[in-house]
């Protein structure tokens, strides 16, 4: 079923679970199981291991031969674990809920839709089965889980970036090692908070996975926190390795590209479904990180995130590494935990947080400018002059008289002069013009007839 969240404060936030169809798994079978040969107890007649194609495309069964994630811890920011399933009984070792509506305990799934997203996610990273080598078995099965339940959209009135920021340093101050975050929020910036937290984790040797988006959702192209630097985004492809179309997106910071078609996920209440969507490929390969922390625990997060995307596996409809559609390539679970060389890095390969805040957040330049060695004397302003004192305004002040009253008096005075003169010779004029008419006359009737 597909799933679409609510707006969150001034963004768009989408649970990453495009095509999420609540698919009934059929029971298990319950003959008596078929025990191979292996690191791990597995019944070849049990469906639901069946149907974790994953396991083997990807290597998993293969690292398993190396490790299984013992030792290490994955933080599931999500909607929560839920209590009841067997298959994370003993892999919760602990949580919290940052919502304000869920348990203490982030055990207790938050909203009304998306209740069962956290416990899909956390099953694919390191679910446990039901004993005998049947049920559900996550990439990690030995890697501990810790559940720490958000609430999406109109679930809770606490501001989503503030969940966030406090559940980053929650996992991180509870041993998290490995940190995934399957969801976005559908734009490419990120609130200031995020800084300081998703820094605090990279400060402490964290692994920050978090899931791409799906174009089925409505997300054409990667959103934070798939954007923030140093994260490892994570895009899906269907089971032929190919991008898929609606449970994935594109994206310069896609880091490396994991199955999203046809999942398999525990809900809350034990049921298991059949979804879709970069929800799922992210845990997947937060739990192939939880391997090679556990095989390799000589290298810190960086390394790590160096190996993962060295030891990738090519795409075949890549034509640039990385690639918008599939990043550095497909995941290797095997290629990773292996012991074949890995030049190893001083840096995160994926970017730097630490960077980009001194870019574009305008922070203070380093090193900080020195001091001058000797004061610097500056000559003393002029005395200021005293304010003229208030007048009336019906009452003419000195500048309204020089500037004002002055000029049009003067300018009046001239128009009168000019007018007076042209007054004068007007009546002269005519003066003249009366005395010589009378002398034409006498004149006239003087001539003879």
């Amino acid at each position: 079923m597909k799933r679409v969240a609510a707006a969150v404060a001034s963004v768009i936030l989408v649970a990453v679970l495009t095509g999420a169809s609540a698919t009934p798994v059929p029971p298990t079978s319950t003959a008596a199981p078929q025990l191979p040969a292996g690191p791990v107890a597995e019944d070849p007649t049990d469906s639901v291991r069946a149907a974790e194609y994953w396991l083997d495309q990807y290597g998993v069964r293969e690292a398993w031969k190396t490790t299984r994630g013992a030792g290490q811890k994955i933080a599931i920011i999500d909607t929560g674990i839920g209590r009841g399933p067997t298959e994370f009984s003993g892999a919760v070792i602990g949580g919290v809920d940052v919502s304000g509506v869920g348990s203490s305990d982030g055990r207790t799934p938050v909203g009304a839709v998306d209740a069962n997203h956290g416990s899909w996610v956390a099953s694919l990273a390191a679910a446990r089965g039901t004993g005998n080598g049947r049920g559900m078995i996550g990439v990690a099965p030995e890697a501990e889980l810790l559940s720490i339940s958000v609430g999406f959209g109109a679930t809770t009135s606490k501001p989503f970036t503030e969940q966030i920021a406090e559940a980053m340093k929650w996992a991180v101050d509870n041993g998290a090692t490995v940190i995934n975050l399957s969801l976005t929020t559908n734009t490419l910036d990120w609130d200031r908070s995020w800084d300081e937290a998703f820094e605090y984790a990279f400060d402490k040797n964290v692994v920050v996975v978090v899931a791409a988006g799906n174009r089925g959702s409505g997300t054409d192209r990667v959103g934070a926190p798939a954007t923030i630097p140093g994260v490892l985004a994570v895009g899906g492809v269907d089971p032929s390795g190919a991008a898929s179309n609606s449970a994935s997106t594109q994206g310069i910071t896609i880091g490396l590209s994991a199955p999203s078609e046809r999942l398999i996920g525990v809900s809350a209440d034990g049921s298991l479904v059949q979804w879709n969507g970069t929800s799922g490929a992210a845990p997947i390969v937060a739990g192939i990180a939880a391997l090679v922390r556990a095989a390799h625990p000589e290298l810190d997060a960086d390394n790590v995130l160096n190996r993962l995307i060295q030891t990738a596996k090519p795409a075949a409809g890549a034509s640039t590494k990385p690639d918008k559609l599939y990043g550095y390539g497909l995941v290797d679970a095997a290629g990773a935990v292996s012991s074949s060389p890995v030049a190893t890095v001083s840096e995160n390969p994926l970017g730097s947080l630490t960077e980009w805040i001194r870019l574009y957040r305008r922070a203070d330049a380093q090193p900080a400018p020195e001091p001058s060695a000797s004061p610097v004397t500056i000559p003393p302003l002029p005395p200021v002059q005293s304010a003229p004192q208030a007048s009336s305004p019906l009452l003419p002040s000195r500048d309204s008289v020089l500037y004002g009253s002055l000029p049009l008096g003067a300018a009046t005075l001239a128009a009168i002069m000019i007018a007076l003169g042209v007054t004068a010779a007007a009546r002269r004029s005519r003066q003249a013009r009366t005395s010589r008419e009378p002398s034409r006359i006498i004149n006239e009737e003087s001539l003879p007839s």
